[in-house]
């Protein structure tokens, strides 16, 4: 099953990451707070809000940086996704 986002909405999976201590601790995904680096997974159309254009900035495989608290999380087929507007990804990561 595929998700398609409609209007200037775009679904992301979260990227998962260690984190060792200095010490050398590793830190598993469920010991810390939630990640702020995602992966897009699909795009949607772009399209009109308040009479401006909306343009879709991001693309399918970039690296993003998003708000904290942003989105609203699914999960489908064993996948944990997030659906959130284009307005609350800070940035594209190169």
């Amino acid at each position: 099953m595929k998700i398609k986002p409609l209007g200037e909405r775009v679904v992301i999976k979260m990227l998962e990451t260690e984190e060792t201590t200095k010490s050398g601790i590793v830190l598993p995904g469920s010991a810390k707070e939630k990640p702020q680096i995602a992966e897009v997974v699909a795009v949607g159309p772009g399209g009109m809000v308040d009479g401006k254009e909306i343009k879709m900035e991001v693309k399918v495989g970039d690296k993003v940086l998003i708000s904290k608290y942003a989105g609203t999380e699914v999960k489908l087929d064993n996948q944990e996704y997030t659906i959130l507007k284009q307005s609350d990804i800070l940035a594209i990561v190169e």
